[in-house]
């Protein structure tokens, strides 16, 4: 969440950062600053109100130990008069703060200077591709069909049981499946994250602390009688564990990472893009999180970008890197890299991975802050990223690794599957 005097301090930045992110209701950066001056004329009024009731409930202290008990009297019934004035100014004040939080709600990160002004996924910049991509013959399956021929994926049965979107994995292909979650989180624990086991569900709070709500509610499965919501990565739990809390400078950076169920209503998808793994209600991913001192957050992403790319060597998949412009990036993101591997037989390109700073967007909704030597608390930088997410990893496995005899495994992978091939 940007701070209203971010707003004020940096509005011609505020103004460039949103136009990069062809974002329209401009407007909601004035209307805060202007609900903001409102609250601060309340608060003025309150402040006096509360000053001069002090002043009258001090003279009559005096005036009852001087015996002047019928000008103390007076007095009281003046103080009446300012308690209802008090209380009204409280509740004024009240409303207005919320409000101002709602409008800030609204407001998005703004991009960095790096970042390049666009509208769609069509503007992001490739800034890395591991090698040439090939097409295959025109006998090579999608993963929908070797799923079905190996014997390791049944979304029909998955229909069956809870409804599109939520497939069965069966036999190698469940093996597979959780060697790939295993060997993300030695991949990461090796690295110096700390695995943690959160929760897959969260409150309301935990929503708006990452920036979940109220921007992508619609998107959350949601349990009514609970008032909770079902996770749509470990980024959610993970994050919000820091959640109202002040971090000695000494304990930073911090680094996490969890492997969780992931859900999603991805309401409104539909068509031949979203067939078989490309799109799911209920996948598994692994997160990585870190807490970063501000001026330390862009060297960190340069880190989890090459930890990510490393993750893909090792899986022996033709890879992309791209930098997201302005108008394909997330609500709380100010730099986000995303990272694809070729289909083979679907001839295009799957997201598997993005990995984004959100500098201070998150903390100051999350009132995460560290404290310095100079004693001073402010809020520290966030970031994430996927390592990895593995429907379209799946995927890809095995549509790039079929041959005639059965689906290779990689080498690096097979430690953990104990089988170098499905037959």
């Amino acid at each position: 969440m940007l701070q209203v005097q971010f707003l004020r301090e940096n509005i011609d930045r505020v103004m460039t950062g949103l136009a990069k992110r062809n974002f329209k209701e401009t407007a909601l950066v004035h209307q805060a600053i202007e609900k903001d001056d409102a609250r601060k004329k309340i608060q003025f009024e309150l402040d006096q109100n509360l000053s001069e009731m002090n002043k009258i409930s001090k003279e009559i202290g005096m005036l009852m130990k001087e015996g002047k008990k019928e000008e103390a009297e007076q007095a009281k019934q003046k103080t009446a008069s300012y308690k209802e004035s008090i209380q009204q100014l409280q509740q004024h004040l009240k409303d207005t703060e919320t409000e101002l939080q709602n409008i800030l709600y609204q407001i998005p990160n703004i991009p960095s200077e790096a970042v390049k002004a666009g509208i769609s996924a069509d503007d992001n910049e490739n800034i890395y591709q591991s090698t040439e991509v090939e097409g295959m013959d025109e006998n090579a399956l999608p993963h929908w069909e070797l799923a079905k021929k190996y014997n390791l994926i049944d979304f029909e049965l998955g229909v069956k049981i809870a409804g599109a979107g939520f497939p069965v994995y069966l036999g190698k292909g469940a093996r597979l499946q959780r060697a790939l979650v295993q060997y993300f989180l030695d991949k990461n624990t090796d690295a110096g994250y700390l695995e943690v086991n959160p929760p897959h569900v969260v409150n309301e709070a935990s929503g708006y602390g990452t920036g979940q709500l109220p921007d992508k509610e619609g998107q959350m499965y949601f349990i009514n009688e609970d008032n909770l919501y079902l996770i749509p990565t470990a980024e959610v739990p993970v994050t919000n564990i820091y959640r109202d809390t002040i971090i000695e400078e000494k304990n930073l950076p911090i680094k996490n990472t969890a492997f969780s169920q992931c859900y999603r209503r991805e309401a409104g998808s539909y068509g031949a893009h979203v067939r078989g793994l490309n799109r799911l209600h209920q996948f598994e991913k692994v997160e990585i999180v870190r807490i970063e001192k501000p001026e330390n957050s862009y060297a960190a992403l340069e880190e989890m970008k090459a930890h990510v790319q490393s993750i893909l060597e090792d899986l022996e998949l033709p890879y992309r890197i791209l930098r997201l412009c302005g108008g394909d990036m997330g609500f709380t993101s100010a730099l986000t890299y995303d990272f694809e591997v070729w289909s083979a037989a679907q001839q295009k390109w799957l997201e598997v991975s993005s990995v984004s700073n959100f500098e201070n967007f998150q903390a100051n909704r999350l009132k995460c802050r560290y404290k310095g030597n100079e004693g001073k608390a402010q809020p520290v930088h966030t970031l994430n990223g996927s390592a990895m997410a593995l429907p379209r990893i799946m995927a890809a496995l095995l549509e790039n690794n079929q041959t005639e005899n059965g689906i290779k495994i990689p080498k690096k992978l097979a430690q953990y599957t104990r089988f170098e091939i499905i037959d």
